[in-house]
């Protein structure tokens, strides 16, 4: 059982989340994190990842050499956070930590920074054994993932990656997670006067109307959905509508399915846009593919156990979201995603119990451990 120093922990992490680092934006938080790697004797560096989406700060990247006889290994957290997570006032109640209510608490991914944070500090204070180390912080992983994309992995040798980032309480193993497709529809119609001239008009509005009706969305099967989130079209009441944008997703399990059910959507729009005599462009884009693994491979094998020394249940568990994790296992390098206790992510309800903070740095420190 290693004792996690809880004063420092919880301190650091009150320091972290206050700290503005929205998606592209994430500046101060990278140079909070260079300054405190560097306090702890470490040379990190800082990529250029961001020149390549248009952000302020590229990925953090620190380095740990090691006893060749143990698995080097990386461990990744994400410095950007969503909207509203600006001048965060966290507030502790009851051995957890809220924000004010106004905004997010943060601790999605606060808690994967601050538990990396302690772990190097116990590493160095205990003079602890490891592997080659390789630790990540990246950046606009809340927009698709950008900062490990753009990550450069030539530079990387580690044999597994753990990504701090999953819902769930600690202990929590997700091995296997969806693709997802960016789904970008303009149907283009035939603007007229809606009163002297409606019938010479095609409405953009009504085209998509019947499209999106007579096609299924939601859950497809058990391990495929797809969604529709904004729609926008539309001047005037007096105007037939002659442009709407939808955009939306598709998400798999499976690779193939991720293909199939895009594929499908596409030609669904192109044959209802071609009845009314309008027109369509329709875009996918990749974001990221899906990945499984095994639960008897090494990788989750070592988490267990890591767990188990840390007193928290193991559980390996499929996800319906995409996290940096899928960035690396589709590089080469296979990486599960961790839960970090986070509860209520992406809300004003938000929040992380403080033993939940302790257990997240002890099992990074049980898995450098027993590696």
């Amino acid at each position: 059982m290693i004792n996690i120093n809880k004063e420092r922990v919880l301190n650091e992490f009150i320091e972290v989340v206050k700290v503005n680092s929205y998606t592209r934006q994430e500046r101060e938080m990278a140079d909070l994190l260079l300054g405190k790697l560097k306090d702890m004797g470490l040379d990190p560096y800082e990529d250029r990842a961001h020149d390549e989406f248009g952000g302020n700060a590229g990925n953090i990247v620190v380095k740990l050499e090691g006893r060749k006889d143990k698995t080097p290994l990386l461990f990744c957290a994400h410095m950007d956070r969503v909207a509203p997570g600006e001048n965060i006032s966290p507030v502790i109640k009851e051995e957890k930590i809220y924000s004010d209510g106004t905004t997010v608490l943060g601790s999605d991914d606060a808690a994967g920074i601050v538990a990396i944070l302690e772990a190097l500090k116990c590493i160095q204070e205990r003079n602890i054994e490891h592997g080659d180390l390789d630790f990540v912080f990246t950046a606009g992983e809340e927009e698709g993932l950008l900062g490990s994309k753009n990550l450069d992995f030539k530079k990387l040798k580690a044999s597994y990656c753990y990504v701090l980032d999953a819902g769930g309480p600690v202990g929590t193993i997700v091995n296997q997670a969806p693709g997802q497709y960016e789904i970008l529809i303009t149907v283009k119609g035939l603007a007229a006067h809606a009163g002297s001239d409606v019938e010479k008009g095609i409405n953009a509005i009504m085209v998509v109307s019947d499209a999106v009706s007579s096609l299924k969305w939601g859950r497809i099967d058990k391990s495929t959905t797809s969604n529709l989130g904004v729609i926008q079209g539309g001047r005037a009441t007096n105007i037939v509508c002659d442009l709407v944008e939808l955009k939306g997703e598709v998400r798999s399990l499976d690779m193939n399915k991720l293909d199939l059910h895009s594929r499908r959507i596409g030609e669904h729009f192109k044959s209802i846009t071609r009845k009314w005599g309008a027109q369509l462009d329709f875009q996918k884009i990749h974001l990221y593919s899906p990945f499984q693994l095994e639960e008897n491979e090494q990788i989750i094998r070592l988490a267990q156990k890591a767990a188990l020394e840390t007193g928290v249940e193991p559980l390996a568990k499929s996800s319906g979201g995409g996290s940096d994790a899928n960035v690396f296992n589709a590089r080469g390098i296979p990486a599960v995603n961790l839960g970090i206790g986070t509860e209520k992510a992406h809300t004003r309800e938000e929040y992380i119990g403080i033993p939940d903070l302790l257990h997240l740095a002890e099992l990074v420190l049980n898995i450098i451990k027993l590696s």
